[in-house]
């Protein structure tokens, strides 16, 4: 009595067709909501510049720097770049009107900050005109699913699939230093399902959600200021 092992193949065509299939199917599964409120008219003029801040929010945790970072590149950068002053920079020139403890928590809080003589004359010769606050996070909402791997006399591999879903919910709330008010905010928030698939080796299919909230929250913010539709 003999036995017969027999091993399956897939041809390496049929697998990178597979799984740019996957990829395809991926990027399909991100969904996006993109919110705009306007309270005022806004505009940029010449000579006129911005700051963009993290702002801390529940559970005392402060928004993410690298996305704060990510914006402020979105900005500064493309056909019509906004000047933007560098955020480190503009902390440590008003210290420490701008410290977690003592940042303004709203527009009314701006006249008595900005009766401050040494204050008011800063921000005249820096230019700047809005305060950008940015909030929110990136939480994994979900996952589920299993790899496993071994090695043997033959070789080794992995086998299996796991996947994990996130939220990127970010708000951007512009404060004109001009009109004394907040002129409104925007707002994006990007769900997306991330999948782990393994055949041999694990190959990562990763939903960019927190990089698609940037560009987006980014490209709208560019949008609120230069249009001066109510």
């Amino acid at each position: 009595m003999w036995k017969s092992k027999t091993s399956l193949s897939v041809d390496p065509g049929l697998r990178l067709a597979a799984l740019a299939a996957l990829s395809a199917l991926l990027s399909g599964c991100m969904t996006s909501r993109i919110e705009q409120e306007r309270r005022t008219f806004t505009g940029v003029q010449e000579g006129e510049s911005m700051v963009i801040l993290a702002r801390s929010y529940h559970a005392g945790h402060a928004t993410e720097a690298n996305f704060v970072d990510c914006v402020y590149d979105e900005l500064s950068s493309g056909s019509r770049p906004f000047s933007i002053y560098e955020d480190a920079r503009f902390l440590d020139d008003f210290y420490p009107h701008f410290e977690p403890r003592t940042a303004p928590t709203s527009p009314g809080d701006l006249p008595d900050l900005l009766q401050s003589p040494p204050v008011s004359k800063a921000l005249a010769e820096a230019g700047i005109r809005y305060l950008v606050w940015v909030s929110g996070d990136t939480e994994t909402l979900d996952g589920g699913g299993g790899i496993s791997c071994a090695v043997g006399p033959g070789g080794g591999g992995c086998y299996g699939l796991t996947w994990f879903e996130k939220d990127s919910d970010y708000q951007a709330t512009v404060w004109d230093l001009q009109q004394l008010t907040s002129a409104g905010s925007v707002s994006a928030d990007i769900n997306g399902m991330s999948v782990i698939p393994a055949v041999v080796i694990p190959i990562p299919l990763i939903a960019p959600t927190q990089t698609t909230a940037c560009k987006r929250l980014a490209n709208q913010l560019r949008v609120f200021l230069t249009d001066a539709a109510t």
